[in-house]
């Protein structure tokens, strides 16, 4: 058992027979009225967002989860296969419940989270930023770098990325998995 004090960015809780992860939470004080917590909500065996009140000191239930490091295996009809790093156990995962699935590719490292209640998964976490070669691309023109004008670039997992100009196919480039963004050019 927690309370509103127990709150914190991250924390998976459960809300009417849902679990829900904690985005942002905050506290609303008045002269008159006892102090309110606020906090914004984003499903994790669902896909909605909420936003949810309670009043200070109420009881919330957290959910206990355990953050386990797997490798990517592949893909087929039954789902995305992903192999544990220390017991090498495989297991599949529907693409729902992948963050960013476009920017998965064959080994790499993915975080997954497990209720510890059921021994389930609830969601798979890529990092938030990696490295991915560029397969096609537009070449770009000579000194056209005074604006920040973007063109579309083919990853190596088939996703398209914003990239500027200046990138061309066959170089490194680091992405953030949360936003799909082009952060830098990786020098090898």
């Amino acid at each position: 058992m927690a309370t509103t004090s127990d709150i914190s960015r991250g924390m998976i809780i459960k809300l009417d027979g849902s679990l829900y992860k904690i985005v942002e939470f905050g506290e609303n004080k008045t002269a008159r009225a006892a102090a309110k917590v606020w906090a914004k909500l984003k499903g994790v065996d669902n896909n909605r967002s909420v936003e949810q009140t309670w009043n200070s000191g109420e009881t919330i239930y957290p959910v206990r989860v355990e953050r386990k490091e797997f490798q990517f295996l592949y893909k087929d009809d039954t789902g995305y296969n992903f192999m544990n790093n220390e017991t090498f156990e495989q297991m599949v995962v529907q693409e729902a419940m992948i963050d960013a699935p476009q920017f998965l590719k064959d080994g790499g490292e993915v975080s997954v989270l497990i209720n510890t209640e059921t021994d389930l998964p609830m969601t798979v976490e890529l990092p938030d930023k990696i490295v991915m070669l560029v397969t096609y691309s537009e070449p770009g023109m000579k000194g056209d770098t005074a604006t920040r004008t973007l063109k579309a670039a083919t990853i190596e997992t088939g996703a398209t990325v914003m990239v500027p100009l200046f990138v061309n196919e066959g170089e490194l480039i680091r992405i953030n998995t949360k936003t799909g963004d082009y952060v830098e050019r990786v020098k090898e």
